[in-house]
C-alpha cells in the first residue's frame, strides 16, 4: 500500500514538473494575454451605460438613510432559484464602476455561460469586473480560461490555490495532491459573494452552475441567498479584496496549463455558447432588463433593517501561523448560537459536527430550560454527498437523545418547494421504478407530480442531459469522483431536489444566511461567510422559508423507533456502543428512523416526536425512504460502520 502510494505521488510529482513552465514561459503567457486584450470601451458615459434599475437603487436609497451611528440596509431573501439568477443579471447590467464574483464552483453551462457574458459585456462597456473561482471546482476549459484571460483590459479573473499550478487537474494531479500537500489541497475558498460598485452584495449558498438555479434536468438544490444593499458592502469589498490580493489567488494566464495554452495558440475566442435550452436563456435575458419585474420580485419584497454584519474568514485561515482574527465565521456564529435562550432553528445540507460542536450542544441540552435545536437537513434520498449523509445516521441517537434535536429531512421530491413548478417541466403522472432501476411498464410519462404540475421529466427522458455534473461541495478531495460524489438512485424517477441552504434562526429575533455548513469542513478547512441580520421581521420570514422546508410535504421527520415490547434496553445499549466504535458499528437497528405524518380526523395537525400521539399520527417509512440502492441500506450502512475516521474532513 505505501509503495503504490509513493509511485502514485511520484508519477503526479513528475508529470507536474514535466507540464510547469518556467518564470520566462509564464511572462511570455502573461504578456501575451495582456497584449490581446482590447482596449475599447463601447460607451463613453460616465455611468457607462447602466441599466436603470430599482434594485440597484436600493442601494442609494439605504446610504441616504443611514448614519455612521444607525446604519441602514435594505436585505431581500432569493429563495427561488430563479429569482437568484434574475438578481444577479441585473445587478450585473446595473453596475456604474466594478464588479466583483467571488465563488467555489464556475461551471460552463448555460446559467454559467450567461453569467460570464453579462460579465463580459459590462467590461466592455466600462466596468471593472474581477472573477475569483476556487481551483477545485473552476471552469474546466482551458480554451475558456485562455480567452478569458486575454479578452478586455477590464476583465480579470484569478484562480485561488492551483494544485500544481494548474487550473485543471486530471486524476494523478489529484492523487499526487492527497499524497504529497493532503491539507492544502482541502484548503479551500468556499466564500461566496457578488459585488456590485461596492453599494449592493449577494452572498449564500449558491455557486455557478445550472442545479443552483432550478434550471438543470436531473437535480436542482434548494437553495438561499441573501441579497443586502447598504454600507456594510464595505466590508464585503474589503474582504474580496483581501482574496484578490491573497498569494494563493493567482492570474489564469500565469497557470502552466492556461499558460501553455497561450503560448502555443496565442488567446483564442470565446468559444460560441452552445445553450442546452436556448429560448430559456433567451427569457432570463429579457426578464433582466424589464424593470416592473424586477420592482415586483426584489423591491417590494425587500426588508428595511438596520446593522448588517458580514462575517467573512481571511485567506490568512490557510496559514499556520493564523490568527483568531483571521477566521471568524465559525466562532461567531457559535456564540450566536450559545447566545440562544428559546430556539435555535438551522438549516444545513450535512449534518455533520465537529467536537467543538458537540460539546457546546451538550453544554447547551444542560441547562433549564434547555434552549429547543430544530433542525432541517438532508435525507439520503435527497442528498449530493452519501458519505457525509452515512456520519449523520451514524449518530442520529446522539443528536436526539443526548443534544434534543428535533430533526426533519428533506424529501427528493418536495411537494411545496420554493420553484416554479410549472415552468420547469410540463405536468405528467409520478412513475415507479423496478430494481434494476427502469420506469415500470405503464407508469406513466416519467415525471413526478408537483402542486400545480410536476416537478419534471425524469433523467434524460427528453435529451436534456448531456453530461454528468460534479455536484457534491463538501467532498473530502480523495472521494472526489464516481458513486461516492452521486446522488444515489431512487425508486422513482424525476428531477429530483436536495437541500443546499445554510442558515439559522436565533429565538426569532436574528437571521444568518451563508456559505457555513456548520460542520468540520466549514470550521477547519474552508473559508466561509455569513451574513447576520438583527431584525425580527427579517427573522421572521427567514424562519417561515425554513419550516417551509420542514413541513409533511416536504420533509420527513426523524424519530425514535416505537420501543420493542423485549429487550428494550439491551438493544438501546448495544446500538450506543456499536455508534461509539470508530469502526465495526454494525448493530443492525438504529434508535431512530424516518417518519411520514398522515393527517386524518384524529390528526389534524403534525405534532412534535415526544407528542403522545406522535405514534398514531406518523407511519415509520424506513431509515432510507425512496432510495433504490441493493439492499437499499448497504451502501449507507458499510460507511457508518467504516467511515467515521473521515469526519475531520467531511
Amino acid at each position: 500500500m505505501i509503495a503504490a502510494r509513493c509511485a502514485v505521488l511520484w508519477l503526479a510529482l513528475l508529470c507536474s514538473a514535466c507540464a510547469s513552465l518556467s518564470d520566462r514561459q509564464r511572462d511570455r503567457a502573461a504578456g501575451i494575454a495582456a497584449g490581446a486584450r482590447s482596449t475599447v470601451v463601447e460607451c463613453e458615459q460616465a455611468d457607462a451605460c447602466a441599466l436603470s434599475s430599482p434594485l440597484y437603487d436600493l442601494a442609494g436609497q439605504a446610504r441616504a438613510a443611514s448614519t455612521p451611528e444607525a446604519p441602514r440596509h435594505y436585505a431581500v431573501i432569493l429563495d427561488q432559484g430563479s429569482d437568484a439568477l434574475l438578481a444577479r443579471l441585473n445587478l450585473i447590467r446595473s453596475a456604474r464602476e466594478r464588479i466583483d464574483l467571488q465563488t467555489y464552483i464556475f461551471d460552463k453551462d448555460d446559467s454559467a455561460r450567461l453569467v460570464l457574458d453579462e460579465l463580459l459585456a459590462a467590461a466592455r462597456r466600462g466596468v471593472k469586473v474581477r472573477v475569483l473561482i476556487d481551483q477545485l471546482s473552476a471552469i474546466a476549459d482551458l480554451e475558456i480560461l485562455a480567452a478569458l484571460s486575454g479578452a478586455h483590459q477590464n476583465f480579470s479573473i484569478r484562480i485561488y490555490n492551483p494544485s500544481f499550478g494548474k487550473a485543471k487537474l486530471n486524476y494523478l494531479d489529484y492523487a499526487g495532491s492527497v499524497l504529497c500537500c493532503f491539507r492544502r489541497f482541502n484548503q479551500r475558498m468556499h466564500t461566496k459573494l457578488l459585488l456590485v460598485d461596492d453599494r449592493i452584495g449577494i452572498s449564500g449558498g449558491r455557486n455557478y452552475q445550472d442545479d443552483y438555479f432550478d434550471w438543470d434536468a436531473e437535480y436542482n438544490f434548494r437553495d438561499r441567498d441573501v441579497l443586502v444593499a447598504g454600507p456594510e458592502a464595505a466590508a464585503m469589498a474589503a474582504n474580496f479584496q483581501a482574496f484578490w490580493e491573497a498569494r494563493r489567488s493567482v492570474p489564469a494566464e500565469r497557470l502552466n496549463d492556461v499558460g501553455r495554452t497561450l503560448l502555443r495558440e496565442g488567446v483564442p475566442a470565446m468559444p460560441v455558447p452552445r445553450y442546452l435550452r436556448p429560448e430559456r436563456v433567451q427569457a432570463a435575458r429579457a426578464e433582466a432588463s424589464d424593470a416592473d419585474l424586477v420592482r415586483a420580485r426584489f423591491v417590494e419584497p425587500a426588508f428595511p433593517v438596520g446593522a448588517v454584519r458580514y462575517i467573512a474568514d481571511l485567506p490568512q485561515k490557510h496559514r499556520r501561523e493564523r490568527r483568531d482574527d483571521d477566521a471568524p465565521a465559525a466562532p461567531e456564529l457559535e456564540a450566536l448560537i450559545r447566545s440562544a435562550q428559546k430556539e435555535v432553528l438551522l438549516q444545513t445540507p450535512y449534518l455533520v459536527m465537529s467536537k467543538q460542536a458537540q460539546a457546546m450542544f451538550r453544554d447547551m441540552r444542560k441547562r433549564e430550560p434547555p434552549p429547543q435545536v430544530v433542525v432541517s437537513t438532508n435525507s439520503l434520498a435527497a442528498t449530493d454527498n452519501p458519505v457525509v449523509y452515512s456520519m449523520s445516521f451514524k449518530y442520529k441517537r446522539r443528536y436526539l437523545r443526548e443534544f434534543g434535536f428535533r430533526i426533519h429531512e428533506y424529501k427528493p421530491f418536495p411537494e411545496d418547494a420554493p420553484v416554479d413548478y410549472a415552468a420547469l417541466m410540463p405536468e405528467g403522472p409520478p412513475v415507479a421504478l423496478s430494481e434494476d432501476g427502469r420506469a415500470a411498464a405503464g407508469s406513466g410519462s416519467g415525471r413526478i407530480r408537483g402542486p400545480s404540475g410536476s416537478i419534471g421529466p425524469s433523467a434524460g427522458s427528453q435529451g436534456e442531459t448531456t453530461r454528468r455534473l460534479q455536484r457534491t461541495e463538501s467532498r473530502p478531495s480523495f472521494l472526489s469522483s464516481g458513486a461516492a460524489s452521486e446522488p444515489l438512485p431512487l425508486k422513482r424517477a424525476g428531477v429530483r431536489m436536495g437541500l443546499h441552504a445554510k442558515s439559522m434562526v436565533i429565538d426569532g429575533e436574528t437571521a444568518v444566511i451563508g456559505t457555513h455548513n456548520f460542520d468540520p469542513r466549514s470550521e477547519n478547512y474552508n473559508t466561509e461567510a455569513a451574513v447576520v441580520i438583527d431584525d425580527p421581521d427579517f427573522a421572521q420570514a427567514l424562519a417561515d422559508s425554513i419550516r417551509r422546508d420542514m413541513s409533511p410535504q416536504n420533509a420527513w421527520v426523524i424519530a425514535p423507533r416505537a420501543k420493542p415490547p423485549v429487550f428494550s434496553g439491551l438493544d438501546y445499549s448495544l446500538g450506543k456502543v456499536s455508534e461509539a466504535l470508530p469502526v465495526f458499528d454494525i448493530w443492525p437497528w438504529r434508535y431512530a428512523t424516518s417518519y411520514e405524518f398522515r393527517p386524518g380526523p384524529d390528526c389534524p395537525l403534525p405534532v412534535a416526536p415526544k407528542d403522545p400521539a406522535f405514534h398514531r399520527c406518523y407511519v415509520a417509512v424506513g431509515d432510507f425512504p425512496e432510495v433504490n440502492v441493493g439492499p437499499k441500506w448497504l451502501y449507507t450502512r458499510v460507511l457508518t460502520a467504516f467511515g467515521a475516521g473521515l469526519v475531520p474532513i467531511l
